[in-house]
């Protein structure tokens, strides 16, 4: 369906993009504050670094195995109340990892924390906000997602904060109010978008770009999004440790992060506009060539400071642009009564490639003792999601080649 250009976007739709911004940057902040608290949990209990990051992993699995059924819960139902259970799951979550004891307690609450807040948070609001919108869907995504960014930064930062001046207990504690006070009040601005209103009525509404069916973009995207995962995850979460194993202090290997994250910020507002420009998967490939290469630097670079904040720069800005490509690629090829499905099943395998790549950055450490290998293999993975990308572009040419004389 193509829009009307003198039709006017709801203005709630941008209350919508700054409450799921705001629920975005508390459910991915503590995702990415995982970096953080990884070495002082090691350090206090004996875990490996694999052991360790295998949080992460708890995670990104919890919120891609719950994320398919708060989907189809959305897509039947509505996202309404789906803030309000994040806003008491998360601080819950929090402070029962406080009073932590073992690992089989710490990958159960981060469990919790995947299954009852990242993933109600996440696709299926990112769902309801994208049918908010027909005039430049991408750029209000991207302004969604950068949420996510900017509390993978902020978080991690004030966490370390917090870590060094009362200890890693306290730390999860103090997120565990903060998170609370914010998320509540937020959540209750959610509302279902008019387009995925009708669309739960009318089976028949179609508003998608159709040179290939639901199904096979469906199927693309999740081939390509868990290779792009898996470069990414090794960053978000080995970057800390990769520095601080040289001397460097916390602050400033947060610090670092921060600024990647914050470059983040702005790539992912980028990377939905230039889904709008140039069409979403152009501008995935685009992004994803610029985290691919990157991200090998990052072990060669660790010893600079103006080198590294640059590089951190640079892999930020295209590693989240990547992100909000996904979601815009999801969101202008499928149609709106499968989009909380689409973007939970693709954000299943997206999930599933964070996971792994968090675990298998710190495997491949304890195997090696070398990080050089493990930011190689995330460059690696890079390459296969390139490849993936560039059979789907090819797919939708020859797709739409052929629709042109079946139409004569």
């Amino acid at each position: 369906m193509i829009a009307n250009p003198t039709d006017h976007d709801p203005a709630y739709g941008w209350v919508m993009v700054a409450a799921v911004f705001v629920l975005s940057t508390l459910s991915f902040g503590a995702l990415g504050a995982i970096s953080v608290f990884l070495k002082p949990l090691a350090a206090e209990f004996g875990w490996s670094r694999g052991e360790t990051s295998l949080g992460y992993t708890t995670i990104a699995f919890s919120s891609a195995l719950f994320g398919i059924f708060w989907g189809w819960l959305a897509d039947r139902a509505g996202t309404r109340w789906f803030g309000t259970v994040a806003a008491f799951v998360m601080p819950i979550s929090l402070v029962l990892l406080s009073q932590q004891t073992s690992i089989i307690e710490f990958y159960c609450y981060y469990f919790l924390f995947g299954a009852f807040g990242s993933a109600v948070v996440g696709a299926p609001l990112f769902a309801n906000v994208g049918f908010w919108f027909t005039h430049n869907p991408g750029l209000a995504l991207g302004v969604t997602a950068a949420g996510g960014a900017f509390g993978q930064g902020v978080v991690s930062y004030f966490s370390g904060m917090l870590i060094e001046s009362g200890g890693w207990r306290s730390a999860y504690l103090t997120l565990a109010v903060v998170y609370f006070l914010i998320a509540l009040p937020t959540a209750l601005l959610i509302r279902e978008s008019p387009t995925r209103l009708r669309a739960q009525t009318d089976t028949m509404s179609d508003d998608r770009d159709r040179p290939i069916s639901d199904i096979e973009v469906i199927v693309w995207i999740c081939c390509a999004i868990i290779f792009c995962c898996i470069c990414m995850a090794l960053p978000i979460v080995h970057l800390v440790p990769l520095l601080t194993d040289t001397g460097t202090t916390t602050q400033f290997a947060t610090s670092v992060l921060l600024v990647l994250m914050m470059a983040g910020v702005a790539g992912r507002i980028m990377g939905g506009k230039l889904g709008d420009m140039i069409g979403p998967i152009p501008a995935y490939m685009l992004m994803s060539l610029g985290q691919t290469v990157f991200v090998f630097w990052f072990p060669p670079l660790r010893d600079g400071t103006v080198s590294l904040y640059l590089l951190a720069i640079f892999f930020g800005f295209t590693y989240s642009g990547v992100m909000s490509c996904i979601l815009v690629c999801t969101r202008k090829m499928v149609s709106a009564r499968l989009g909380g499905r689409a973007m939970s099943i693709t954000s299943f395998f997206g999930w599933g490639g964070m996971g792994l790549g968090g675990f298998l950055g710190g495997y491949v450490f304890d195997v090696t003792g070398d990080y050089g290998w493990s930011f190689a293999l995330a460059s690696a993975a890079g390459v296969i999601n390139l490849i993936i990308l560039i059979l789907f572009w090819l797919r939708i040419g020859r797709a739409r080649a052929e629709v042109v004389p079946a139409l004569a």
